[in-house]
């Protein structure tokens, strides 16, 4: 053969080449929304069509027998066929597979969980094709995406309980001191009241309970909705302490409870006084409420290793078991009966809470970088508070 007859066939297969190509791909345009077993299809059939044409104008410029062009038509008609044919099984597997999928997104969409149906089947269904590695992979986000979304809509539900069982409960923290003054303001009013003056004690008493629980609430709230602002400061946690005992120490005196601290002086940490304050004087509250009358609470300031730790340890009983990890959960009450704090004389105050303050307590100090922690120890419970120490302080003491 000689260059120029070669020429000539190349030019002829590029020529054809150009023309199929350029149909094909306008046909796909057109088509880009049609099937994607049509469009495999199309591609194959583009392919044999290339093949044919080159291979009729190689025949025709080399004068090939009439015998010898039939039995290359007969081949390339058997591998045309068998071409498309395997492309309508891969594109039927793939259809089936995309379809698979669909179905998935709209049960993902409508809510329903889709465990492992969308996911390739495994070695003892292999009558069913399984996915290529790209679908494989979308499947495998699809089911990942099923999996979180079920876990938000079960945390969706159970914050929705518990907010709706937290405004049961704050409702009925409510309405109980506001009873009380209402009545105690009539008796007042109507010249019923034999002691004024303890009258008058009860219902401050009851407004600053009330006070507490409104912003123990307002405190909550910024927490969970994620706008509660911090102002860190160096701050001394024995000083902070010492302050949280000297402010409880009339309600323990009227609980006939002992409330005692010591620990490291000069225990430095980084963080929020106000916030962190409340926190550790709502667990104190907590503490000195529920424990036994003439029971103790004992509260240390320390360090270990690159933690500042603050320890209150009660003499409530115990929590049981069960419930040790719901302690920091929102609207957990320890006593179920809601008798906790009952007064033992005619002014000292009924906490009853509503179970935000060890909740509020466990966001605080999350919010600052530590941890809080409960564990039974004996006759009591303790509250383990811990703190990152700044760096300056980890140094001077040798930590780590």
């Amino acid at each position: 053969m000689q260059a120029t007859e070669m020429f000539t066939i190349l030019g002829w297969m590029l020529l054809w080449a150009v023309l199929i190509g350029a149909l094909t791909l306008a046909l796909l345009r057109f088509l880009r929304r049609a099937s994607i077993l049509v469009q495999i299809c199309l591609v194959v059939v583009a392919t044999v069509g290339v093949l044919v044409a080159g291979m009729v104008s190689a025949f025709n410029a080399m004068f090939i027998s009439a015998r010898d062009l039939e039995v290359m038509w007969y081949i390339l008609g058997v591998a045309s066929a068998v071409a498309i044919a395997i492309s309508l099984v891969l594109g039927a597997g793939v259809s089936r597979n995309a379809i698979r999928l669909v179905a998935a997104t709209r049960r993902l969409g409508s809510g329903e969980a889709l465990g492992d149906s969308v996911l390739p089947p495994s070695a003892s269904r292999r009558s069913v094709p399984a996915m290529n590695s790209e679908l494989a992979q979308l499947a495998g986000a699809l089911e990942a995406s099923s999996i979180k979304l079920e876990e938000s809509r079960r945390r969706e539900a159970a914050v929705e309980t518990a907010r709706r069982e937290l405004v049961s409960w704050i409702s009925h923290d409510l309405r109980t001191p506001l009873a009380s003054m209402r009545a105690m303001a009539e008796a007042l009013e109507d010249g019923m009241a034999s002691d004024v003056p303890a009258y008058y004690r009860k219902i401050i008493t009851q407004a600053d309970q009330m006070a507490v629980m409104v912003n123990d609430l307002l405190e909550l709230s910024k927490i969970q909705a994620g706008t509660l602002r911090l102002s860190a400061e160096a701050l001394d946690l024995y000083d902070l302490v010492s302050d949280a005992i000297a402010d409880l120490a009339p309600l323990a005196a009227q609980r006939r409870v002992r409330l005692d601290g010591g620990g490291d002086r000069e225990c430095m940490a980084v963080a929020d006084g106000p916030s962190l304050g409340r926190a550790v004087r709502n667990v104190l509250l907590n503490a000195i409420i529920y424990s036994r009358p003439d029971g103790g609470v004992m509260v240390s300031v320390g360090r270990e290793g690159s933690d500042a730790v603050v320890d209150v340890l009660d003499s409530c009983g115990g929590i049981a078991d069960d419930d040790l990890s719901h302690v920091f959960e929102t609207g957990w009450q320890k006593d179920r009966s809601r008798s906790a704090g009952m007064p033992l004389d005619g002014d000292a105050p009924r906490y009853s809470g509503a179970g935000v303050g060890l909740s509020m307590v466990a966001g605080i100090v999350k919010a600052h970088g530590g941890s809080v922690t409960v564990a039974n120890t004996g006759e009591g419970c303790r509250f383990t508070l811990r703190l990152p120490l700044p760096e300056t302080s980890t140094k001077q003491t040798g930590t780590p």
